[in-house]
C-alpha cells in the first residue's frame, strides 16, 4: 500500500495548512459565549455558537491582559486569536488573544486599520522618538480640568518637585469635538515651550477614551517639537496616542513621575557628595599638613641660624679637639726633650767638669788636646766646675 501516513502526521500536515493560511492567524470571530470555564491553571475554555454553528475556544492566562471584563454564559463577543489544530485530539479551536463585547467590533476594527496605516507611515518608529529630559522646569499638562487624573498628576509632581511649574490645557477629552480640543491644547502648549508635555485622560470605555484614537491626535503628538509622555486610562488601555508618543506612561500618576524628577534624591545625591567632598577635603588636609610639618622640619633644619649654630658648635669640637691634640703632642715632645736632656746631660762639658775634669783653651779659643800645642811660657786658660782661671805653661812633658 502506498501513501499510508501516521494519525500523527495527519495532524500535523493539517496544522501546518491553518499556520500557513494568513487569514486564520488573525481572525475575528463573533457569537455567544457557551460551556466557559476557568481552569486553575488560569486557562478560560469555552465555545462561541451562533445558529448554524459551534467552534471551540481557549485564551491561555498569558493572553488574560487581553479580557478587561469576565467572560460568562450568554454573552455576546467579538474574539480575535488565530485558528489552529489541536494535534492531540485532531480538533481545531480558536486560540483567543482578545475578547471584547459585541457592538465594539467596528471600533475596533478602525481601531486596528488607523493603526496599521499609521505605523506604515512609520509615526510608530523608535527612530523619531525624542528623548524625555531628566531635569525639567516647565510641565504641560493637556487633559480635563477637573477628574482624578489631573489631580493625581499635580499632587505627584508636587510632592517629587515643588519648584516645577505646571501649566494645565483645560481640554475636553471624551465626546464630539474633544480630538480637535486636545490638538489644540497640544499646540497651545508647544507655544508655550515647555520642557515635557503629558496628555492623557483617567480609564474608561472604548468609547470613552477614543478621541486618543483619532488620527489628529497622534499627527499632532508626532509633529510636537515638545516631548510628549501619553497617559491614557489604565495599564491595560492601549490608544493610538500611546504609539505616537515619545513615551508611554501606564497611568496618569506614573506620567508624573517619569515627567518630574524627584528633588529629594538629587539631595540624597548632592549629601552624599557633600560627605564625600569633605572626607575628601579633610584627608587632602590631612596630607598636606604631614607635607607642610616635613616641609617645616626641612626649613628648620636648613634655617642660617641652625647652620651657624652647627658651624659653632662645630668650631667648639674642632677647638677641643686641636686643643686636646695640642696637649697630648706637647706632652709627648716634653716626654721626649725629657729624655733628651738626660742624654745631653751626660755628653755636657759642664757635667764632666763636675766630676773634676777641665777644660783648657789658648787666649785664641783652641781647645788644647796634645802637649805638642803648648810651648813653656805660653799662657793658657782653663775651666773648672766653677769659673776657670789662667796659667802659663812651665814646662812640657811627652810621655811618648
Amino acid at each position: 500500500m502506498k501513501n499510508v501516513y501516521t494519525v500523527k502526521q495527519v495532524n500535523s500536515y493539517i496544522k501546518n495548512m491553518f499556520t500557513q493560511d494568513f487569514m486564520l492567524n488573525r481572525i475575528y470571530v463573533k457569537g455567544e459565549v457557551s460551556n466557559c470555564r476557568y481552569h486553575t491553571s488560569g486557562h478560560i475554555y469555552f465555545s462561541l455558537k451562533d445558529e448554524s454553528g459551534t467552534i471551540a475556544c481557549v485564551m491561555f492566562a498569558g493572553q488574560r491582559s487581553g479580557l478587561s471584563f469576565r467572560l460568562s454564559e450568554g454573552q455576546q463577543v467579538i474574539v480575535l486569536g488565530s485558528v489552529s489544530v489541536y494535534e492531540r485530539s485532531g480538533q481545531y479551536q480558536l486560540y483567543a488573544r482578545e475578547i471584547m463585547p459585541d457592538g465594539l467590533g467596528v471600533l475596533y476594527e478602525k481601531f486596528e486599520a488607523l493603526k496599521k496605516e499609521l505605523e506604515e507611515m512609520g509615526m510608530f518608529s523608535p527612530e523619531y522618538k525624542q528623548p524625555i529630559p531628566k531635569y525639567i522646569r516647565r510641565l504641560g499638562i493637556v487633559t480635563a480640568p477637573t477628574g482624578a487624573a489631573v489631580r493625581d498628576i499635580i499632587n505627584i509632581a508636587g510632592r517629587r518637585n515643588p519648584y516645577v511649574q505646571l501649566i494645565l490645557y483645560p481640554a475636553q477629552v471624551q465626546g464630539e469635538g474633544a480630538a480637535e480640543s486636545i490638538v489644540r491644547g497640544i499646540r497651545a502648549l508647544e507655544r508655550e515651550q515647555v520642557d515635557v508635555m503629558i496628555v492623557g485622560r483617567g480609564g474608561g470605555s472604548i468609547e470613552d477614551l477614543w478621541a486618543f484614537n483619532e488620527e489628529c491626535v497622534a499627527r499632532a503628538i508626532f509633529e510636537s517639537s515638545v516631548p510628549v509622555i501619553s497617559a491614557v486610562g489604565h495599564e491595560t488601555d492601549t490608544t493610538i496616542a500611546d504609539f505616537a508618543a515619545d513615551l508611554r506612561a501606564p497611568t496618569p500618576s506614573a506620567a508624573a513621575e517619569l515627567a518630574v524628577y524627584d528633588v529629594r534624591e538629587a539631595y540624597g545625591r548632592m549629601d552624599g557628595y557633600r560627605q564625600a567632598l569633605c572626607e575628601k577635603m579633610m584627608l587632602k588636609v590631612s596630607r598636606d599638613r604631614t607635607v607642610l610639618d616635613r616641609l617645616h622640619l626641612r626649613l628648620v633644619h636648613a634655617h642660617p641660624r641652625q647652620k651657624l649654630n652647627e658651624s659653632r658648635q662645630y668650631a667648639a669640637d674642632l677647638d677641643s679637639r686641636l686643643r686636646a691634640l695640642m696637649e697630648n703632642r706637647m706632652g709627648q715632645e716634653k716626654h721626649r726633650l725629657a729624655l733628651f736632656a738626660e742624654r745631653m746631660k751626660g755628653l755636657s762639658p759642664l757635667e764632666r767638669l763636675s766630676r773634676g775634669y777641665s777644660y783648657i783653651q789658648t787666649p785664641e779659643g783652641e781647645n788644647i788636646r796634645s802637649v805638642t800645642q803648648v810651648k813653656p811660657g805660653m799662657p793658657l786658660e782653663i775651666y773648672v766646675k766653677d769659673g776657670r782661671f789662667r796659667a802659663k805653661v812651665i814646662s812640657e812633658d811627652n810621655n811618648s
